[in-house]
């Protein structure tokens, strides 16, 4: 398991600074969730740190290091909030993609494929079609293909926004269960979301932003029940940080 930092990121949209020497991490073998209000700059942060591609009208500059100080091209995997499926492939095309697209063969990785299907309740689906599938099931055909070459680091921006609340609420469980154990980046809008999933919860927000709080629940399991009068509170501190109540 590696940790990384990303440090002096400094992020400018024509005039406005998004980012101005923004030091971040995320722990190792944990997920960090990072939360802010739209248009901060949470996407592109999550972008930065995959190495993708931003806006051509912004202008990034970040350091990005590895707690074992190797390269983390190869060892990132990125989960957005759109499923981004191929309408003309499989189910099991679709999980596979990310294998084809790193010139590996098929072969070995289509028992892992069928095993994380199952897991994630999709057994059997591995010859439809995304037409064929609900939006619920399509993100998680999307999880299964993000995990699939079990890359050191995972990347998630907003997966589960446009779900509905109960399909939210199970693939938020199914994801605590996937993501055990691994380095991972939750990036949400929803401050419940955090609480039941995150190990380290970050609020990022001004302009410039900056982190205005953070909450370490390294040692509490997830999912998490929300119903105590603990969770309560940190739920209320978050929104009071979403809105710059609170300060870190």
């Amino acid at each position: 398991m590696i940790s990384v930092s990303i440090s002096q990121a400094h992020v400018r949209f024509r005039q406005q600074q998004l980012f101005v020497d923004l030091d971040f991490k995320l722990a190792a073998g944990k997920t960090t969730c990072l939360l802010g209000p739209s248009g901060v700059g949470k996407s592109t942060l999550c972008r930065l740190l995959a190495g993708l591609p931003v806006s051509t009208q912004l202008h990034c500059f970040a350091y990005i290091e590895a707690s074992d100080l190797k390269p983390l091209a190869g060892r990132i995997a990125y989960m957005s909030q759109r499923d981004g499926l191929m309408p003309w492939a499989s189910v099991m095309d679709n999980v596979l993609m990310p294998v084809k697209l790193s010139g590996l063969s098929t072969k070995p990785y289509r028992a892992k494929a069928l095993k994380l299907l199952k897991q994630l309740g999709l057994p059997n689906t591995e010859t439809m079609k995304p037409v064929q599938l609900s939006g619920g099931m399509r993100q998680r055909v999307a999880m299964a293909r993000t995990l699939i070459l079990e890359r050191s680091v995972i990347l998630m921006d907003e997966p589960f926004t446009s779900l509905d609340a109960i399909t939210r609420f199970r693939l938020q469980e199914l994801a605590a269960d996937l993501l055990e154990n691994k380095t991972a980046l939750l990036v949400t809008h929803d401050p419940q979301e955090a609480l039941r999933l995150g190990h380290h919860i970050y609020v990022l927000n001004g302009s410039p932003a900056k982190i205005h709080y953070h909450i370490d629940l390294s040692h509490d399991p997830v999912p998490r029940d929300l119903d105590s009068e603990v969770m309560t509170q940190y739920h209320n501190r978050i929104l009071k940080a979403l809105v710059g109540d609170e300060a870190s």
